[in-house]
C-alpha cells in the first residue's frame, strides 16, 4: 500500500491508494514524489464519499500535502503566475466560503468554486510585481512604489503566498490592481471539491470542463440541492469510480455529536426515541445541550437552524426585539445571509468582482455600519480571505404573517440580504460553528408530516444536516423560548484578515 507515515483506518488506507492509483496513471507519483507533464489522456474522476467523522477531511489533507511534496502547484484562485506547461496543478474546491473556511482552519488551501470559474485580470504594471513576487522575473521598478513598499509587499508575500495581501501591504486597495475578471479560458489539472452534495448538475458539468483528474469529497446522508428532486451528482457516478468510507476514524469515535448523528440510520429509530437518546447524552457529556430556551447571545453568530420558513422569520424578529433594534436601519453586529446580487447584464464585472470576493448566494455577513454613499453597507463576509468589504445593498427584514418584507434601506440595486440570526437547514449546509442551535419542534413536526426523501424521513436528514454543523456543542432546543442578551451586539470579534494557513489538520467535532 502507498499509505503515508500517518495511521489510517482500512477505509481511508484504501481510498488514498485509489486516488494515488488515479493520480498516477495522470502522470503525479505520490510514492516518488515525481511528476510529468501533462499528457492530455482521458479525463478521470473518483467519488469519495463517506458520513460525518468517516475521515474525509484528514484524507484531503494528508493528500493535499502529498501533491504539495511531489512538486504540485496550488491554485487558490489568487493572481496566477505565466502557464508553464510542464508544472502540474491542485484547486481544492468548496460550494460555499464558509465551507470553503471550514477546510482552510483545519490547514487545507481550499477556496470557492466561482473563484476557479473565474480568473482576475491584473492591470500589467503589478502584474509585473506579481511576477516578481513568484519569483518569475527580476524585481521591477513601479513609478508609483517606492522601494520600501515593495519590500513590504515581498516580506507579506513570504508569509501568506497571496499576491493580494502583499499588494495591501504596500498600500494597495484591489480596484488599484485589479480591473476585471473573466470566465476560465484554460482548463487547470487536479481538483478535489469538498461538500460535493451541495453541487447542482451545471456546477458539475463545468468542473469536469475544467479539471481533467476530479475528485469529489461527499457525504450521502445530506441533503440535496432543493432543484434536484432529492439526487446528488455523485449518484449517477459509476459504481467503478466511487469508494464510500464507512468506518468512522479512531480520533473522532468518542464523540457523542457523531454518534447522535449515525444512530439516524437506524430505519426502527423514531423521532420520540432520538430525542430520549439526545437527552442522554445531554446527562453524560457536556458536548450536547438539552436546551429549554434559544440562547440569543450565539444567534449573533452562528444562527438557529430551523426547518420552517415560519419558525425562521419569528426568531429573527424575536432577536431583533431583545436587541431593541430599530425598524429603520440595523444595528451593527447583526447578522445577515445574502440572497443574491440583483445587477443588470451591463454591469456584469460589477457582479464578478463581488462574487469573487467572497458574496455569493448564502454568505454570512455581519453588518459593519453604513457605508460612505447612499444605499452602500460595510460588510464582514464570515469565512472570505479579505473579509471587509462595502457594497451596494438591499436588506429585507421579513415579518410574521406579512407577505412582503420590511426593507429598512436600499440601493437601487446591488446585494440583497436577509437577516442571519435563524437559517433553514437546507442553507446551513456547508457551514459549521463551534455552538449549534437546533429548533427540535420544527423538526417534530416535519416527523409528523410523514415526508420522504430519498427513501429516508425527512426529519432524519434534517436532523443529520443540522447535529453535524456543530464542531464543538450541540444545543437541543426543545422549548419557543428565548433568553435575554447578556451583552450588546459587537463587531470587535471579527478579524480584518483571515489568519495564515498551516497544512496541518485538526480533528473537529464533526469531523468530515
Amino acid at each position: 500500500m502507498t499509505t503515508p507515515q500517518l495511521t489510517f483506518s482500512d477505509d481511508q488506507a484504501e481510498a488514498y491508494d485509489r486516488v494515488s492509483e488515479m493520480l498516477r496513471e495522470a502522470g503525479i507519483d505520490l510514492t516518488d514524489g515525481t511528476t510529468r507533464p501533462p499528457g492530455g489522456g482521458a479525463s478521470k474522476r473518483l467519488a469519495l464519499l463517506g458520513k460525518a467523522g468517516s475521515g474525509k477531511t484528514l484524507l484531503l489533507a494528508e493528500l493535499c500535502k502529498a501533491l504539495q511534496s511531489a512538486g504540485v502547484d496550488l491554485v487558490s484562485g489568487d493572481y496566477e503566475a505565466r502557464k508553464r506547461r510542464e508544472r502540474r496543478t491542485l484547486a481544492v474546491l468548496a460550494p460555499t466560503n464558509k465551507a470553503a473556511s471550514v477546510l482552510r482552519t483545519r490547514g487545507v488551501p481550499a477556496t470557492t468554486i466561482h473563484r476557479i470559474l473565474y480568473t482576475p485580470v491584473y492591470d500589467p504594471e503589478y502584474e509585473k510585481i506579481a511576477e516578481w513576487l513568484m519569483g518569475n522575473v527580476e524585481k521591477p521598478e513601479i513609478e508609483d512604489l517606492t522601494p520600501e513598499m515593495l519590500d513590504r509587499a515581498f516580506a507579506s508575500y513570504q508569509g501568506h503566498k497571496s499576491v493580494p495581501a502583499a499588494l495591501a501591504a504596500a498600500g494597495l486597495r484591489g480596484s488599484d490592481f485589479i480591473t476585471g475578471w473573466k470566465r476560465r479560458e484554460e482548463p487547470l489539472d487536479v481538483g478535489f471539491v469538498d461538500e460535493a452534495s451541495m453541487l447542482d448538475e451545471r456546477q458539475f458539468e463545468d468542473l469536469q470542463e475544467i479539471f481533467p483528474n476530479l475528485v469529489l469529497f461527499g457525504d450521502p446522508a445530506q441533503l440535496a440541492p432543493v432543484n434536484q428532486s432529492g439526487k446528488m451528482v455523485f449518484d449517477d457516478v459509476p459504481e467503478d469510480e466511487t469508494l464510500e468510507l464507512s468506518r468512522i476514524h479512531r480520533q473522532a469515535a468518542d464523540n457523542p455529536i457523531l454518534d447522535l448523528a449515525h444512530a439516524l440510520a437506524d430505519p426502527e429509530l423514531g423521532f420520540e426515541d432520538f430525542e430520549r437518546m439526545v437527552e442522554e447524552k445531554a446527562r453524560a457529556d457536556d458536548r450536547v445541550v438539552w436546551a429549554q430556551r434559544v440562547e440569543v447571545d450565539l444567534m449573533a453568530r452562528s444562527p438557529v437552524l430551523v426547518w420552517r420558513n415560519a419558525t425562521r422569520i419569528r426568531l429573527i424578529n424575536a432577536f431583533r426585539a431583545v436587541h431593541d433594534a430599530p425598524e429603520t436601519e440595523l444595528l451593527i453586529g447583526e447578522p445577515l445571509i445574502c440572497d443574491g446580487i440583483e445587477l443588470p447584464l451591463k454591469h456584469r464585472k460589477k457582479r464578478l468582482d463581488l462574487e469573487a470576493r467572497g458574496l455569493i448566494k448564502g454568505a454570512q455577513v455581519i453588518y459593519l455600519g453604513p457605508g460612505k454613499r447612499s444605499g452602500f453597507s460595510r460588510l464582514h463576509v464570515v469565512g472570505a480571505e479579505d473579509p471587509r468589504m462595502s457594497a451596494a445593498s438591499i436588506v429585507k427584514i421579513e415579518k410574521p404573517d406579512e407577505e412582503e418584507p420590511f426593507i429598512p434601506f436600499a440601493a437601487r440595486m446591488g446585494a440583497t440580504f436577509l437577516h442571519g440570526a435563524a437559517v433553514t437547514i437546507h442553507k446551513a449546509q456547508g457551514s459549521q460553528w463551534q455552538d449549534v442551535q437546533v429548533f427540535a419542534p420544527d423538526l417534530y413536526a416535519a416527523a409528523r408530516m410523514g415526508r420522504v426523501e430519498a427513501g429516508q424521513p425527512l426529519w432524519k436528514r434534517l436532523a443529520y444536516v443540522a447535529i453535524t454543523r456543530a464542531s464543538s456543542r450541540l444545543h437541543w432546543v426543545v422549548r419557543n423560548r428565548l433568553s435575554k442578551p447578556t451583552t450588546p451586539l459587537t463587531i470587535e470579534d471579527l478579524p480584518r484578515k483571515a489568519a495564515p494557513l498551516a497544512l496541518e489538520v485538526e480533528t473537529d467535532a464533526a469531523e468530515g
